[in-house]
Order: C-alpha cells, then structure tokens, then sequence
C-alpha cells in the first residue's frame, strides 16, 4: 500500500507556463514530478492545489504525491536533495504524510492570493509587480472589494470556455491597502477559477480609475458575463500566498 503525502514548494513563476502540465510548455508540475521521480526512484505523478497561470507566482503551493516508501517525511536529507535537483526558481519548503483520502486541491480550506502595483519605477520590482502610476481611489476600491463577499457567482471573472464545473465561489475577504508606494491586493476564497483574481483586480482597478461605478460594479457581478468585466491584470503581480488545509488531515 502506497503512502500519500503533502509536498509543500514555493516558486517564480517567470520562466514557466503554469503549474499544470501543457504540452510543449514548461510547467512547474512538470519539473517537480521529474525531481522527486528521480529522487525516490519511483514514477511520481503530482495532483496540485489548483492550477496557476504563466507567469504567477507562488509563495506556498502544495501537491499531493503516492509513494511505496513510507518514511520520506522523516528522512532528513529528502528536501536538501530535492531542492539540489530543482533548478533555483522552484524550493520544496516542507514534506508531510497525510491520511489516505487527503487531497491538494479538495481538501483546502481556502487559498489566498495576493496582487502588487507597483506606484513607481522600480527595476527590482519588474518581475513581481504591475506598474501603474495614475491616479486611483483604494477607498472607492475597497469599497467595491467589499461587494464581492456578498455573491457566490463569478462567471462574469472566469476564463472563457474553461472546463470548470462550477463558477460558485466563497469569498471570505478582499480589500487593498497602499504599502512602501505598492497597492496590495488580498483576496482570501475557499476556491477560485481560472483567471479569476486577475479579471477581478482588473475590473477594481477600472472602478479606481473612476470608469466604473460600484452600481456598475455590482451589476458586473450579477450580469455573469465575462465581457462585462474589465480585462485582466498582468500575471507578474500575482502570487499565491496561502493555503489552509484541516490540521487532521496530517500524520
């Protein structure tokens, strides 16, 4: 019998096309399930918490992975090997052993990602952040942030034609705050769909700029329709900075 486990890694999402495996693409699934392929002597194939797009990053990014050796969470020198396989781009942080059923992406609780706009030309911000100097109103923002904890529908932030079941979302917080001349944007939800904090950033940033009402806004939501909404932010600001998953799920 197999034993499941938790690997938990953090990653700069620049150089890859995603978490996912794409053919013909570098994705960050690809390169992890090579490493702990080549690192256990087993054929490892990685289930993630979700997919994130080209280009985003991930503070924490947890996947789950069976294995028939069952004392890899307790070997001291599984993560320095790991990360001496990776290349310098990708860190396993943490590996834990879980109950059987236990799942990356079904198990979580909730995910939270976090955008940075950049206020100011800043060469060391380039990577992970969006520039954007005009004039914008957090308050009026925050504001409209505030809206979205009050639906569950967000077809009008999901990527077209994607094979999402369901676009039924719990948003349990989303607000900005101006930070060191960055605006962070949090948004903490117990799942999120494709493209769906950018299109959302996106679309604040349009009521900021005064070219969207919080009427408009609102309707935006109810009016589940992607071309409604205004268009996506950049990828290179957005990271996943969390997930929370039931500690009893843990061995």
């Amino acid at each position: 019998m197999k034993t499941r486990y938790f690997i938990f890694i953090s990653y700069k999402g620049t150089s890859y096309h995603g978490w996912q495996y794409q053919p013909n693409s570098l994705t960050v699934q690809q390169i992890l399930d090579e490493a702990l392929s080549a690192i256990t002597g087993e054929k490892i194939a990685s289930t993630g918490a979700g997919r994130t797009d080209a280009g985003v990053h991930a503070l924490v990014f947890c996947a789950h992975f069976d294995s028939g050796l069952n004392d890899l969470d307790t070997r001291g020198g599984i993560i320095p090997s790991l990360n001496g396989f990776l290349p310098e781009d990708i860190s396993v942080t943490g590996l834990r052993k879980v109950i059987p059923e236990s799942s990356a992406r079904f198990s979580a609780l909730s995910r939270t990602y976090k955008y940075y706009i950049s206020r100011k030309k800043d060469p060391f911000r380039k990577d992970f952040s969006w520039l954007h100097t005009g004039s914008i109103d957090v308050d009026l923002m925050n504001k409209a942030s505030f809206l979205l904890t009050r639906y569950s529908d967000f077809t009008s932030f999901s990527k077209l034609h994607s094979d999402t079941r369901t676009n039924i979302c719990r948003i349990f917080d989303a607000s900005w705050e101006e930070v060191d001349n960055q605006l962070i944007f949090t948004i903490k939800a117990d799942r999120f769909l494709r493209n769906m904090v950018r299109a959302v950033a996106g679309t604040l940033i349009q009521v900021g700029r005064g070219r969207t009402s919080l009427e408009e806004f609102e309707e935006i939501i109810l009016a589940k329709d992607r071309s409604r909404a205004g268009g996506s932010v950049p990828a290179r600001g957005l990271f996943l900075t969390a997930i929370e998953y039931p500690e009893n799920i843990f061995i």
